[in-house]
């Protein structure tokens, strides 16, 4: 038992040694970017990613961590016209850049056309993979606001859904490029 515990002093101590020394040297970076037609500018740490800015320094939790390699899209944001994956994004990238989250579809509190379309085609299921899903059709319907299903099927190769096998999914964007 005593051999137990000082093994877990030791391993107590190296973890708090390596906090210290990974805090200890940290970059601060001032970042100025708009996050849905809000100017914002925060001072955090240069090394964090797009989505720890959104959830943990705005308050913004609509988008959600899948992976947190960029496989998945649960984490699909637009940047600058463009859906991209936030896990991917580090914090000194954004200075200037303009993002939507899945916070800015909704309005006053009703529900956008993408949105209800969604749940008129049982397109929401679990629900995580949605926000990433609404996104990246966003992004699509945007710039393309009639694209052939392989055009849809092309923007939704990012976002994995393990629910709706996506044909509810697809029908609802058909339904919106209408």
């Amino acid at each position: 038992m005593f051999r137990r515990n000082k093994i877990l002093v030791k391993k107590k101590t190296y973890v708090k040694k390596f906090r210290q020394e990974r805090y200890k040297n940290k970059v601060m970076t001032k970042i100025n970017f708009t996050v849905n037609n809000n100017n914002h500018q925060v001072e955090v740490e240069d090394s964090l990613r797009l989505i720890d800015v959104l959830r943990d320094h705005l308050g913004l939790t609509g988008t959600k961590e899948g992976c947190g390699v960029g496989e998945c899209g649960a984490c699909t944001v637009i940047m600058d016209g463009a859906a991209i994956c936030s896990c991917l994004v580090l914090a000194g990238q954004l200075n200037g850049t303009q993002i939507e989250t899945i916070e800015n579809i909704e309005k006053d509190q009703v529900l956008s056309k993408l949105q209800q379309l969604f749940l008129e085609h049982g397109a929401v299921q679990c629900g995580f993979c949605t926000p990433g899903m609404l996104m990246s059709t966003k992004a699509l319907l945007d710039v393309n606001p009639h694209p052939s299903e392989d055009e849809v099927k092309e923007a939704l190769e990012g976002n994995l859904c393990r629910c709706t096998g996506y044909i509810p999914i697809l029908n609802a964007i058909k339904a919106a490029a209408q």
